[in-house]
């Protein structure tokens, strides 16, 4: 099964988890450990990416590592057309809507097109949206960030996505952000798309992720509760909160 159909299909029936894998914030072998537990504690799919320090050969063996030590779909969630995850399963082939470089809205795409196609990499489509903090992904993508307070404005960007035809929408507040997208935006979107909505960057707890999930995400997304260590037990606590919640709420 295509890893879209299975996103769609599962989210028939409940929310969904995704664990992202930074290939340049552990040794590989300690991806494969965190991959390996995450499988054990129910997450749904294993992301793989990072704003900064991605090269080819880091990227390829944490994938390597991570496939070889647990059977979950592997998504490349990628920073450019610098390094393409060759032996992933799927990519989210994104646009960053409100970045202010054309670079990181057509540039890096076109870039990496011929090459997704040519590998016969699955892309799903994805509309990125990068909310207040933003953090090193912000930065990075020069993003001219939805400040908080400001729903209308993710509701225009993540109808427009939908409108161009992308599977998925992406409200991103950074990793490492002291908190998480605003549930009121979250909601807000989710009234006016029909399409999944991808949340991360601030959920460190299952009761924040409970709440997004309740307010609208499809999917939530976390990365750095993985990277602090001992995170089996909170994690197998999200995950259980998350898929508790089934796809009418």
């Amino acid at each position: 099964m295509k890893v879209r159909a299975f996103i769609e299909n599962t989210l028939k029936q409940r929310k969904m988890h995704m664990t992202l894998l930074d290939p340049a914030k552990q040794p590989i072998s300690v991806a494969g450990d965190i991959a390996e537990d995450a499988a054990a504690a129910g997450t749904d799919a294993v992301m793989v990416g990072g704003s900064t320090g991605i090269t080819q050969e880091n990227l390829d063996m944490t994938v390597d590592e991570i496939k070889r030590r647990c059977s979950l779909p592997v998504i490349y969630f990628p920073s450019g057309a610098n390094a393409i995850a060759q032996r992933c399963d799927a990519i989210y082939f994104m646009s960053m809507l409100n970045s202010r470089n054309v670079r990181n809205l057509t540039g890096e795409q076109w870039k990496g097109a011929p090459l997704i196609k040519r590998l016969g990499i699955e892309p799903i489509s994805m509309g990125y949206i990068i909310v207040e903090p933003g953090m090193k992904v912000g930065e990075v993508g020069e993003a001219d960030l939805v400040r908080r307070d400001d729903s209308d404005r993710a509701v225009g960007y993540a109808i427009a996505a939908e409108f161009f035809g992308m599977a998925l929408v992406y409200l991103e507040a950074g990793s490492g952000a002291p908190q998480p997208v605003p549930e009121d935006m979250v909601h807000s979107v989710r009234e006016n798309i029909s399409i999944p909505l991808v949340v991360g960057g601030g959920i460190t707890d299952p009761k924040a992720a409970s709440r997004l999930c309740r307010s609208g995400a499809d999917i939530v997304v976390t990365g750095t509760l993985v990277e602090n260590g001992d995170f089996i037990a909170p994690l197998k606590e999200m995950v259980a909160a998350i898929h508790s919640i089934d796809a009418r709420s």
